[in-house]
């Protein structure tokens, strides 16, 4: 996504409440709106606050609460394939900086929102690659071209079935 896109977010219903509190086991916090949504239908990615209700700092401004995605992500992540991506931000220069970029848009994009006054996202950005959840969940929301691990993860599930058949909650 460039600077001149926006992102075409949904509001978070009550239905929508209802089906990510069933997805995660547990009411979800800080929720500002519905980011993607799987084939089916239902919330695959939230965009949440910088800040949980309570204060506390929350950098993961996107997050996948589809169970579906998060088990074949947690099954591609089981394969070591974050050591391999962290080692190639060392060896590929054009891709260290595309994933600089990445944390620097993110970082504006939170801040936006409310500035936390720190320079941490998620995922392990800039210098590491952390959680492919993290990641997917900001390639679903934003469109790919942007991050770079999240485009590989989507490129992973879609190369290993992803999206097929009913996913809902």
């Amino acid at each position: 996504m460039n600077s001149t896109q926006q992102h075409r977010f949904e509001p978070v219903t009550d239905a929508d409440r209802e089906v990510i509190a069933e997805q995660l086991g547990r009411p979800p916090r800080a929720l500002r709106a519905v980011a993607a949504r799987c084939p089916s239908g239902h919330p695959s990615v939230v965009q949440t606050s910088p800040r949980l209700e309570n204060g506390t700092p929350f950098p993961t401004l996107y997050y996948l609460t589809c169970p579906k995605l998060t088990s074949l992500v947690g099954t591609l992540e089981a394969s070591g394939i974050m050591k391999e991506m962290t080692d190639r931000l060392g060896t590929d220069p054009e891709l260290a900086a595309q994933y600089q970029r990445c944390h620097e848009q993110y970082l504006a994009e939170r801040d936006a929102i409310e500035p936390l006054g720190h320079q941490v996202t998620a995922g392990g950005m800039p210098g590491r690659v952390k959680c492919l959840h993290v990641h997917l969940a900001h390639t679903l929301a934003v469109g790919p071209g942007v991050n770079p691990f999240g485009d590989e993860t989507l490129a992973w599930l879609t190369a290993n079935g992803w999206p097929a058949g009913d996913c809902a909650a």
